[in-house]
């Protein structure tokens, strides 16, 4: 799935489980940070540009390889839970949601052809197996991962004029309140007073 849907997610399940601006931003990054090892995608865009060849070797090689398996679940959720106000929770939180990303992932990261299937070494790097596949992976840019993408921006908007905050206070919480705010104005345009 794409790291706007992974971010999608893993705010609104922070949002249900945290008490706290920063935790909610902890475990949210938690949702996210595996796609790190995505960034390769950079140097082989610069690499091609400089040269005139298309190559994506460092992200062919290295995404789902670095970051996709329980060694930087682990890692990853040590360092966020350093900075939460509730430790416990945000560990336990930041760790499900690395895993649901891991998950999300299996279901939904698959290229153009049907043997494009992009497997999860859940081990690595440390460790080569477990390797987990789906042969029915649907295609990244496939209507499955489209119409979950849609789904999650769709209940975010309804969920902040519910809450009275938005995905936009990951970024800013002046502009949260702004953004609440003409979201909860629409609504009251759209559906009256009740706004339900």
């Amino acid at each position: 799935m794409s790291p706007l849907t992974h971010f999608f997610g893993s705010w609104i399940i922070a949002a249900a489980t945290t008490d706290n601006s920063r935790d909610r931003k902890l475990v949210t990054l938690a949702g996210v940070l595996p796609d790190v090892d995505g960034l390769g995608i950079i140097v082989d865009m610069a690499r091609s540009a400089y040269s005139g060849q298309d190559s994506f070797f460092y992200y062919q090689y290295y995404h789902h390889y670095l970051t996709h398996g329980w060694p930087a679940a682990v890692v990853f959720t040590i360092v966020l839970t350093c900075f939460a106000r509730r430790h416990f929770r945000t560990a336990l939180l930041c760790f499900l949601v690395f895993n649901l990303h891991l998950l999300c992932d299996l279901f939904g990261s698959r290229g153009p052809t049907p043997a494009d299937i992009w497997p999860i070494p859940y081990g690595e790097p440390l460790f080569h197996h477990p390797i987990f596949s789906w042969h029915g992976q649907w295609r990244l840019d496939g209507w499955q991962n489209m119409t979950i993408f849609v789904f999650l921006v769709f209940l975010e908007l309804w969920l902040a004029t519910r809450r009275g905050y938005s995905f936009v206070g990951f970024f800013n919480q002046k502009l949260d309140k702004i953004f609440v705010d003409v979201l909860k104005k629409w609504k009251r345009d759209l559906f009256g007073k009740s706004g339900k």
